[in-house]
């Protein structure tokens, strides 16, 4: 599928110190700007976390430019493509934390975080010892919802901030074995920290995260796609992509990979539906929450866009 998709998408990020983060957002802007690049860009004291959109050459000299800087000579960028649509806009900002976990004494993955395990030695883990051991999706709901690994956890989060408030709810899990995984590895960084500083004594987390199992294993142990917060919401690529979506339409039941954000904008719940069926029924742009609380398209204002977290 990719050789129709024009453009290559860069998924990346990096736990360094960033002095004078709005400094570096002016000049990482002029930089992309001249470039012609299209994404989202956080930065903060603790690093950086971006997606970026363009054609090969532009994003192998943005590649070239970054690892020619000695804080990122080693930052990873996981490849996918895109269309000119994926990123309409360049967003550069700068921010308190690159992921936001919201922690008053917030962890520090270069100081503490879960035992890195490359792809293939994650699905050998699996392979071998999948009774053995618990399997954690580290993302939030709506990610979960369209793709995951078999048997694992699934926490019901809207938000990644949302992770410290449920972590005692899998403390009899203490002293199994802990695999932890994510879409590129960024959010796995701080939750691995986390969870390890509430006592889980074996945490391990996958590295690279689900983009690089897929593209590097194959889909063993996976079942249905990636979710990721651009305008494609799942990865288009061969080696991502499912044959079937094993997401469900929240109105219908039917099998779909189609987001939309809820008409309710109080709600503005991102949520999944049969595009179809929502061209046949726009009541349905309100999500099934909304719908049972008695809300209705007449009474509510439309909106709707991507989720503005960015994470890797």
């Amino acid at each position: 599928m990719s050789e129709n998709l024009p453009l290559v998408v860069l998924l990346y990020y990096k736990y360094v110190q960033i002095d004078k983060p709005e400094t570096f957002v002016k000049d990482h802007r002029a930089l992309c700007e001249s470039l012609g690049l299209k994404g989202r860009i956080l930065v903060a004291e603790e690093g950086i976390n971006g997606t970026v959109a363009g054609d090969k050459e532009t994003t192998d000299r943005y590649q070239e430019v970054l690892h020619a800087d000695p804080r990122f000579a080693d930052m990873e960028f996981k490849i996918s493509h895109g269309d000119p649509t994926t990123f309409p806009k360049l967003m550069i900002k700068a921010r308190q934390e690159i992921v936001t976990l919201g922690l008053e004494n917030d962890v520090d993955p270069n100081q503490t975080t879960g035992t890195h395990l490359s792809p293939r030695e994650w699905k050998e883990m699996l392979d071998k010892e999948k009774d053995d051991v618990v399997v954690f999706d580290a993302r939030n709901r709506y990610e979960s919802d369209v793709g995951f690994f078999e048997n694992a956890i699934k926490p019901d989060i809207e938000h990644f901030r949302d992770l410290p408030d449920i972590v005692d709810q899998y403390s009899h899990l203490k002293d199994k074995k802990f695999l932890m995984y994510c879409t590129g590895g960024i959010r796995c960084e701080k939750a691995s920290a986390l969870f390890k500083e509430r006592g889980f004594k074996d945490v391990y987390q996958l590295h690279g995260g689900i983009v690089s199992y897929l593209e590097h294993e194959g889909r063993d142990h996976w079942e249905g796609d990636c979710f990721v917060f651009d305008q494609r919401m799942v990865v288009p690529d061969e080696f991502a992509l499912a044959k079937e979506p094993i997401g469900r339409c929240e109105h219908t039941g039917a099998p779909t990979r189609n987001f939309e954000n809820c008409l309710h904008v109080p709600c503005h719940r991102l949520f999944i539906v049969s595009a179809e069926a929502l061209e046949e029924h726009p009541e349905y742009g309100i999500c099934s929450r909304c719908t049972e609380s008695g809300i209705t398209l007449n009474s509510v204002d439309r909106g709707g866009n991507v989720p503005s977290e960015n994470a890797s």
